[in-house]
């Protein structure tokens, strides 16, 4: 398998708790967030980890066949088909992600078992579901960088997905992203507090000026 180097356990779960939209204010990269129409497909469902891409032919998936043998344990798989909704990825594909140590997977093809998949809480995003299967006879790149809808992913950088959607963090980005994701954090969590005291947002977020051309 190949090796990429991992965050620590630590900074996965506070990368998970902070969540994508806290993250990508954070961030301050407009490019980091994947296209809102990649969407979980059970609630609740989130995952933080390293990315492994990969790139699938159109109604192909054998790219995400041969990645199992390369993907680094911990890793959250993100595989483009360059839009072309099919069934890539279902049960079989889920008990060996499980086997390889996968954690997740983002697509922006389609997805089915669904049942299945809720049922063994394994975290997939995807943009859509289809029972049409697929072919096994091509592969475009495996373990590379690609273009994920616009976004740049690369082996290694940091996937945040949840509810409210997938965020990719470029490794070099991601230890000042979590100081500020956790600085933003605390500073709502102390807003929130004042809000249940009685205070208003327009006093909190100094906003106050607006009251006087009413």
């Amino acid at each position: 398998m190949s090796t990429i180097k991992s965050y620590e356990a630590a900074t996965l779960e506070q990368a998970r708790q902070l969540g994508t939209s806290t993250l990508y204010e954070a961030s301050g990269l407009t490019t980091s967030s994947v296209d809102p129409a990649i969407r979980t497909v059970w609630a609740g469902a989130s995952v933080a980890g390293p990315a492994y891409p990969l790139e699938c032919s159109p109604g192909d998936n054998l790219s995400i066949h041969i990645a199992m043998e390369k993907v680094p344990r911990g890793s959250v798989l993100v595989v483009s088909t360059g839009g072309f909704v099919s069934g890539y990825w279902g049960e079989v594909l889920t008990v060996a992600a499980e086997a390889a140590g996968v954690i997740g997977l983002v697509i922006d093809g389609g997805v089915r078992d669904i049942a299945a998949l809720t049922a063994r809480r394994f975290p997939v995003f995807t943009r859509g579901i289809s029972m049409r299967g697929t072919i096994k006879a091509n592969s475009a790149s495996v373990g590379q960088p690609i273009s994920f809808t616009g976004t740049p992913v690369a082996a290694g950088d940091l996937v945040v997905a949840d509810d409210d959607g997938v965020l990719v963090i470029p490794r070099a980005y991601v230890e000042n992203t979590l100081i500020r994701g956790q600085s933003r954090a605390d500073k709502e969590a102390k807003m929130m507090d004042d809000l249940r005291e009685g205070r208003s947002t327009l006093e909190l977020m100094g906003l106050t000026s607006w009251r006087d051309g009413q």
